[in-house]
């Protein structure tokens, strides 16, 4: 049974259950991952071609542990796209990843999906439906019911996942860990996160009343596949090449694009799940079509055991740097600025990170696997001596993935653990998208004081000819 045939049957099969009681997920047929043995390689397909997807498939082949046979992009042939094209010249080519799936299924062991955030979840979705193994770009999916149903269905179809945020296999992770382990990382009750970079939008216009108007469509490039399951848009190039970031109907903002690179461990180790409450603080230049200039979002996490409850606050947009406590040193601050004696200073420049507070300890930290120094500098010393051992990684995102896809090691960022963590920045862009202060229930996956906030949990509905993978 192909691609076509079983998305068919899924289709009636979940059509019928909806005049029926009668289960059918055992009559969907069933492909399970094929065994890989430690001296062959992972045969992968990619699929995002271009760009950040670019980059991905270059250090997947690095690592010696793949065969790189598919390449598929809506773009095969633009300028993005043809150094893959060039550095894997037999591998099979395709503008459809449902063709790709169809014609070549069968030689595919794992799937990289490195496209924009809102096409992430179709071909997920339908890679793990047929047994392959999946590593995707963060955020895991656009809404939080497409990070819902990944997880369902990793679990359902029994294939190794990946979310591709690197740092959560370097050494940030690591050391995260062993300093809770050792009890030097503990009682956390607030953590500041901040980006403040500049970012593709902020020179878009806040008043706006309308997403751009209509272009022609690039010869080379495959719009209708492209859109995926969102509704019609026509054409525009602020929508491609990374441009699609800025826009609420396609990407997630400075949250979704660096969050995973900044909280993901604290996120873990902490065990911090889902939170209560996400107040939009501030959002300059609100507006209904892309994101504020500026946002400052709370979280708030209840307590969970032994651990109290904790604040995430984040921040973005170069006129919002979040204040930093005294002793926080000098070295990302703007050097003009002198080093704070007492409370806390306002800084003109900061690199994207966090800082953590805990009931004993403050802790600084960047971004991706960069590690956490204790502040002030004066307790770092005193605490020197206290530090434990901090192992060495085994490998790195790539190989860990390949590796696990082989039964060799687990993946670090698998859809379990990532899936909540993509949450809570969908959580996040709905407050930023409705500038709304909000109350969530984690038990029930509900707003409870928000109606239109509920309906954004799912999002639109998908345009005919998606919805089968909704049903996966």
């Amino acid at each position: 049974m192909n691609r076509r045939d079983f998305l068919k049957n899924s289709s009636l099969l979940a059509g019928s259950m909806m005049l029926i009681s009668t289960p059918f997920a055992s009559a969907r047929p069933k492909f399970k991952p094929r065994k890989i043995s430690p001296n062959e390689k992972v045969n992968l397909a990619c699929i995002g071609i271009g760009n950040r997807g670019g980059d991905i498939i270059k250090e997947l082949y690095k690592t010696g542990l793949c065969n790189i046979v598919a390449l598929c992009d809506t773009d095969m042939g633009a300028n993005h796209t043809l150094e893959i094209m060039n550095q894997f010249p037999d591998a099979k080519q395709f503008h459809d990843f449902r063709v790709m799936f169809d014609k070549v299924g069968n030689s595919i062991d794992a799937v990289c999906i490195g496209t924009p955030d809102h096409s992430h979840f179709p071909s997920t979705m339908l890679a793990m439906s047929l047994g392959k193994h999946i590593y995707v770009e963060k955020p895991m999916a656009h809404t939080f019911q497409e990070v819902e149903l990944m997880m369902k269905a990793a679990k359902k179809y029994g294939v190794v996942t990946q979310m591709g945020n690197q740092g959560h296999s370097e050494a940030n992770y690591f050391q995260f860990k062993a300093w809770k382990d050792a009890g030097i990382i503990k009682d956390v009750t607030a953590i500041t996160a901040h980006m403040n970079n500049s970012r593709r939008w902020h020179n878009f216009d806040s008043n706006m009343k309308s997403m751009p108007v209509g272009e022609p469509v690039p010869t080379s490039l495959d719009w209708d596949t492209w859109l995926g399951t969102k509704f019609w848009h026509d054409y525009n190039h602020d929508y491609i090449n990374g441009q699609w970031r800025c826009w609420y109907d396609f990407g997630m903002g400075a949250l979704g694009d660096w969050g995973a690179h900044i909280l993901d461990a604290a996120h873990e180790f902490l065990e911090l799940g889902l939170p209560t409450e996400i107040n939009m603080l501030y959002a300059n230049g609100h507006n209904k079509f892309f994101f504020p200039y500026s946002s400052t979002i709370e979280f708030k996490f209840p307590a969970r055991g032994n651990m109290p409850a904790c604040d995430i606050t984040w921040y973005d947009g170069l006129d919002n740097l979040p204040p930093v406590p005294a002793g926080y040193g000098n070295v990302e601050l703007d050097p003009n600025i002198p080093p704070p004696s007492t409370g806390q200073i306002q800084p003109s420049k900061l690199n994207p990170g966090k800082i953590i507070y805990s009931k004993e300890l403050m802790f600084k930290g960047g971004s991706h696997g960069s590690t956490l120094s204790i502040i002030p500098e004066e307790k770092a010393k005193d605490m020197a001596s206290k530090l434990p051992e901090v192992p060495k990684s085994s490998s790195n995102h790539f190989a860990n993935f390949l590796l696990a896809c082989k039964g060799q090691e687990q993946t670090r960022s698998p859809f379990h653990l990532a899936g909540p963590l993509s949450q809570v920045f969908c959580l996040g862009v709905i407050a930023q998208r409705l500038n709304a202060k909000l109350n969530f229930d984690p038990k029930t996956k509900k707003f409870t004081n928000n109606k239109i906030a509920n309906e954004l949990l799912q999002g639109s509905a998908p345009r005919k000819g998606w919805t089968e993978y909704y049903k996966l």
